[in-house]
Formats: C-alpha cells, structure tokens, sequence
C-alpha cells in the first residue's frame, strides 16, 4: 500500500500545525481527512484527497462515527483532561494503526539542553501545591503515562516547543492577540525583566509540519516520544528585539511578579508557566527527530526571517475582534496610565 491509499484523520486540524501539516500530508499523496468545528478557509479545499467534516471531535458518539472509517493514522491535536483521555485513549488505539498524541515540551524539567531523556516536572519536582493541580505541564505528562503503561505499540507522542504560525505569535507568555494587536496598534507590552536573559525556542509550524508528517506510520516511531523543535535558541530580549524591528514592536519590562498581576491578576496557572517553562532556558537537543525524519537542522526557518514571513502575510485588516485578550490589554493600557506612558 502507497502513501495514496493511506488515510490520515486530523482532529482539530485548521489550527496553528495543522494548516501546515494538511498540506505537508497532501504533498505526500496523504488522503487527508480533517475533523474540526470551523477554519476550513485556511485548508487547501481544491485538493481532491482532502475532505473535512465540521463537528466538535471531543463529542465520544462523534469520534466513534469518525473512527468507524478505518483510518491508517490518527493525528490528534485535541485538549483532553488526565481522566477524559484515561477514557478515551484506548478507542484511538483499537481504531487506527498509529495514533500520534499531542504532549508539550511544557512537561521538562529545567535541565539543559533538553532532550527526551530529560527529567520531567511531574517526576522531579517538589512543589507539592503544583504537583496537585492539573496544569498544563502535569496532565500531559500523566497522559503521556497512560500510553505508555497501555501495553499497547501502536502510539508516538510528540512534544512540541513554542509553535508560531499563521496568526500565532508568541513572546514570553503572550500570544498574538496581545503581542500582535498591542504592536499593529502602537501600544506598548509590558514584558517580565527575569524573562529577557533566558534562552526561548520558536519553531516555525511549516517545520512542525515537516517533522510530523515524517512520523506518521513510520514504523521507527512507534511508541517513541520526540522533542518536535528546532535547535535555534535565542534570548526573550533578542525575540523581543526582532518584533521591534519587524513590526515597531515597544516594551518595557517589569518585575515578575508585577507581570503576572497585569496580565492574569495573579493566577497561579500563569505563574507556573511563567516559572516553570518561559524562566528555564529552553535550549533544545533535537537529534532524535531529526534522525528519525531525514531533516537537517539547516532545513529550518531562522526564527527572524520566519517571523517576518508570518507577520507580513497577516492581512493589516485583520478582524482582532474574535482574538484580542481584552481583560489583558485593558490591564497593561491601566497600568501604563498610572505609570504615564501609552
């Protein structure tokens, strides 16, 4: 069987990846099917092996509709709680040759460089108040777990780092929502100083893409974990640095605690994030999946060039309507005044 008889089910498909990893698939002669609940205007729709269906893939009676197709792959990029995977995870694994399950690079420690041996948050620290709660970092360790004690061989899991895309643009902790709007508007962003000398890694999702759609039913993947990033690391200040020279990007920096109170009024889930991923430098080993893929580092965007590619192709009339973090942009715009800038 070719990679034209070969069916691949995307849940969640038209997001920041997924626009890049449709196409990827196509190019490969991928029948592709994408199940999502709406930007199928971002999918290349004239491609004959493309089919979409608008639902909400969460919905178990929906899934197992989908699944009754007999897909050759399942890429999943859906969110689930430790317990909603727990119940769902066996019906991807029962229903499809190989299920690629969405993990994070949120779940290492703070050793560097990383590397999928590297110690995990879930397993190393000691902080027992985080260890008790369902972050973001901890329920996909967990989940990561539950494959791997599932007995069965048929699964990868993938730990993307910062993924900018299409209309996902990072810095720090904030997304384009606030980054973007805040630059297109003239506004200043308010920054965490401790952040600005730490090491951050943004892949491009066009070599998300690359690398992802090289695991799919490859053999040598199964029941393996990857790091899914680029080698490129830079300073917040030189990623802060290129927003100012590509957009007109103004910031000024504030104390960390100071941040967190701008931006999330002290949210102990923006804290952690902050502290356990945006302060550790993030300084990627990514041998392992470029050794699996056949990709070279040098076959990767420079972070510069691709962020200038992203931010010139967002239409200057681009509707934030839908996107703006208004409570975070009304508390950086009342912080700004009390301090008298704009």
């Amino acid at each position: 069987m070719t990679e034209k008889d070969k069916k691949v089910l995307i849940l969640g498909g038209t997001g920041a990846m997924g626009v890049y990893l449709v196409p990827e698939l196509l190019s490969m002669g991928y029948q592709v099917h994408v199940a999502a609940l709406d930007g199928f205007e971002s999918l290349p729709r004239d491609n004959l092996r493309l089919s979409c269906t608008n639902c909400n893939a969460k919905d178990e009676d929906t899934l197992r509709r989908l699944l009754k197709a007999e897909y050759d792959a399942v890429v999943d990029f859906m969110i689930y709680g430790t317990e909603e995977f727990r119940k769902r995870y066996q019906l991807f694994l029962e229903n499809t040759d190989h299920y690629i399950f969405f993990s994070s690079y949120r779940v290492y420690a703070g050793q560097t460089p990383v590397s999928e041996n590297s110690p995990r948050l879930l397993d190393v620290s000691d902080d027992k108040e985080f260890l008790a709660t369902e972050d973001y970092a901890l329920y996909k360790a967990r989940e990561e777990d539950i494959l791997m004690q599932s007995g069965y061989l048929n699964w990868t899991a993938v730990r993307p780092a910062i993924t900018y895309s299409k209309r996902r643009f990072q810095l720090v902790t904030l997304e384009a929502a606030v980054v973007v709007h805040r630059m297109l508007c003239g506004k200043t962003l308010i920054l965490p100083q401790e952040a600005m000398p730490v090491q951050g890694t943004m892949t491009w999702a066009g070599d998300v893409a690359k690398m992802l759609a090289r695991l799919v039913l490859n053999k040598d993947a199964y029941r393996g974990i990857f790091t899914v990033s680029t080698a490129e690391h830079h300073t917040w200040k030189e990623i802060a640095g290129y927003y100012k020279k590509i957009g007109g990007l103004n910031y000024i920096t504030v104390d960390a605690d100071t941040y967190i109170n701008v931006i999330a009024e002290g949210d102990r889930h923006a804290k952690w994030q902050l502290s356990y991923d945006r302060l550790f430098d993030r300084v990627i080993d990514n041998r392992k999946i470029l050794n699996i893929t056949g990709l070279k580092q040098a076959d990767f965007m420079p972070l510069y060039d691709g962020l200038k590619m992203e931010l010139s192709a967002l239409p200057r009339d681009f509707d934030w309507s839908g996107m703006v973090h208004y409570n975070i942009n009304e508390r950086m715009d009342a912080y700004l005044k009390k301090r008298g800038l704009n």
